[in-house]
């Protein structure tokens, strides 16, 4: 029995020994392929910047690590548009750029998102021996130039690389004549730093003899920087009055002190807007204007209205009274005033009168008529004047038959009364026998009745 419990301990144990063994194992396992993983994923992922291991590898200047990435990864950029080569150029690391070169010639000719080639980005940096590898490479590549015109020479000449731009000028001197696109040579971009200083301003502020510089034709002795200063007022500011003597009988002055000529863009700008607001004013002004007049022109048409109304009822007011004083004058008779106070009425007198006035009715009907006529004509007016002369026939017409027909009646009574007269004076020549029947019978006959209008 001891032995089977022995022996059944012992075979427990191996079993733990075992099962221990082989947690180990996996453990170990997992660990490893945890360590592949990240490896592979070292190798493969590019991180925020886009960057792979080869571009690691030329960033950092590691030489294995780049021999080793090389065959895989050489021409991939990254986010900001660099591949490797670009970045071992930017960086200053010449024997990865070999090691490119080397394995990939091409890689010279590359260009980034702005069309800048290696040489480019080495000689910004300063580069020397990486601007000359290249050189020596591809000569070509200092005339390649960027999307603003600049080339290889302009952004040495501007960083103040003196090294890289004598390499440049004896490898391609016609590349200093180059310009930009605002017409800018290298010579530009060297004459001014980052603050818009002139040589004459950097030479100010070192203290050096700025005697060479301003004997040199076409320096500007008084050119302003974006500070607002010309060589002059540093030379004051740094209390250097040696400096301050040369350039004062130079001809050098403040900023201050100069009459400087307006800006030509404010200035069109400044012109540009009083003449907008010169014509905005002029169009107000005439808007103002027209309505002024359009209400004075109605307040004429109104007073023009009212003068012919105020004509037209003085007119109507006018013509009443005449014809109230006309009227009233036709049935008042002529009186004569004596001392009695009594009004003494002849029959010859009233005959007469009844004898003018009924003519001048007559005649002032004859007026009443022609001036209707006439007014017809004028209403109707020349535009119609086959219409105005069908009125004027019509009007015509009716006051000659109506005058006619008087004229006739009047013409008609005065024969009758003749022949009463002729009769009357016959009978006298007769006996008085006649009857009172017969008397009365002719003075019946002898007055006859007429009307007329």
């Amino acid at each position: 029995m001891e032995m089977q419990s022995s022996t059944r301990l012992g075979a427990l144990e191996k079993l733990k020994s075992f099962r221990g063994i082989e947690k180990q194992r996996s453990f170990k396992f997992l660990s490893m392929e945890k360590q592949q993983s990240l490896e592979r994923r070292n190798k493969d992922s590019s991180g925020k910047r886009g960057d792979t291991e080869l571009h690691l590898a030329a960033r950092a200047g590691r030489l294995p690590m780049f021999r080793r990435s090389l065959p895989r990864s050489a021409g991939i950029k990254a986010n900001n548009s660099f591949d490797a080569f670009h970045i071992a150029a930017k960086q200053g690391h010449l024997d990865v750029l070999k090691e490119l070169l080397q394995a990939f010639p091409s890689l010279a000719m590359t260009t980034n998102s702005v069309n800048a080639t290696a040489l480019d980005t080495a000689a910004t940096q300063g580069h020397i021996g990486i601007v000359n590898l290249l050189l020596e490479t591809d000569a070509s590549l200092a005339r390649i130039a960027r999307n603003n015109g600049k080339t290889v020479l302009h952004s040495a000449a501007r960083m103040g690389h003196v090294e890289v731009v004598t390499s440049l000028l004896n490898k391609d001197p016609g590349i200093g004549f180059r310009t930009d696109k605002k017409g800018q040579t290298a010579l530009h971009m060297a004459s001014k730093d980052n603050k818009g200083n002139r040589p004459l301003h950097v030479a100010t502020r070192k203290g050096n003899t700025i005697s060479r510089l301003i004997s040199v034709e076409g320096v500007e002795i008084n050119a302003i920087n974006r500070a607002g200063e010309t060589a002059f007022a540093i030379a004051q500011k740094l209390g250097n009055e040696e400096l301050s003597n040369i350039l004062r009988e130079a001809g050098g002055e403040t900023a201050k002190e100069q009459v400087n000529p307006p800006n030509s863009a404010k200035q069109l700008k400044k012109t540009v807007s009083d003449i907008r607001h010169d014509v905005q004013s002029q169009i107000k002004q005439t808007h103002q204007t027209k309505m002024h007049f359009h209400k004075i022109k109605k307040r004429i048409q109104k007073l023009h209205i009212g003068g012919l109304n105020n004509a037209i009822n003085s007119n109507t007011i006018v013509a009443v009274l005449i014809a109230t004083v006309a009227f009233a004058a036709i049935f008042t008779i002529p009186v004569v005033v004596v001392q009695t106070s009594l009004i003494v009425v002849e029959q010859k007198a009233k005959k007469k009168m009844v004898f003018v006035m009924n003519k001048l009715m007559w005649l002032a009907c004859l007026c009443i008529s022609s001036a209707f006529i006439a007014l017809t004509y004028v209403v109707v007016g020349h535009d119609d004047r086959v219409a105005s002369l069908v009125y004027n026939g019509i009007g015509t017409v009716i006051m000659l038959a109506t005058l006619g027909s008087m004229c006739y009646c009047i013409i008609a009574h005065r024969m009758q009364e003749k022949n009463m007269k002729r009769i009357k004076r016959s009978s006298t020549s007769q006996s008085w026998s006649i009857s009172v029947d017969s008397d009365t019978e002719l003075l019946n006959n002898e007055y006859k009745k007429i009307y007329a209008l």
